[in-house]
């Protein structure tokens, strides 16, 4: 798997991650960036732990999984990005003026959105690929864009939120299928 595909993975696993840092910003009258810093590390920091876990895991089962292997990987792409897309349809509006930060709540909302990162890692072992290269590239990705969904959710509202969910997800699909269709 090359450059370019782990740079789309990240960025696809990291929309669910940019659209809660839009909500984030959202309930932020004025930027800061402290905070903003502070969520975007949360997002990257679990955007990197969760597939390097993931790959742990799948290492484990490879020798028993080969055979399907790509068929594992598109299922569970499929599955996230098809999660994602109809997230985008179906979720609750934040409003603005929710200015409560916890920590607590960004431990709970950086698991929830790399769970998926979990099972891309999965994926990641049944394909061979480098695992460091690929959690620094998602992790680097995730913070990048969570740290300018704070500041667009704090500037513009939600108006990009669906859109980068549903781009989000649609990438996914489209790899799990590109991988599908290279090993069949």
């Amino acid at each position: 798997m090359g450059f370019a595909e782990l740079f789309l993975i990240g960025v696809g696993l990291s929309m669910d991650a940019f659209a809660v840092a839009v909500c984030k910003g959202l309930a932020m009258p004025k930027i800061r960036w402290g905070q903003a810093a502070v969520i975007a590390l949360f997002f990257g920091g679990f955007q990197a732990l969760m597939p390097l876990a993931g790959w742990v895991l799948g290492q484990q089962f490879e020798r028993y999984i080969t055979s399907v292997d790509h068929w594992i990987a598109f299922i569970l792409l499929c599955f996230i990005g098809g999660k994602m897309i109809w997230d985008t349809f179906h979720e609750e509006e934040v409003s603005r003026g929710q200015t409560e930060f916890s920590l607590k709540e960004m431990l709970m909302l950086s698991i929830a959105t790399s769970i998926d990162a979990m099972a891309v890692g999965i994926t990641f072992a049944f394909l061979q690929v480098q695992i460091l290269p690929a959690v620094g590239l998602i992790g680097c990705t995730t913070f990048a864009l969570s740290l300018a969904g704070v500041w667009l959710g704090c500037r513009f509202g939600s108006r990009y939120k669906d859109k980068a969910t549903l781009a989000g997800g649609i990438i996914l699909c489209l790899i799990g299928l590109k991988i599908l269709l290279e090993s069949i």
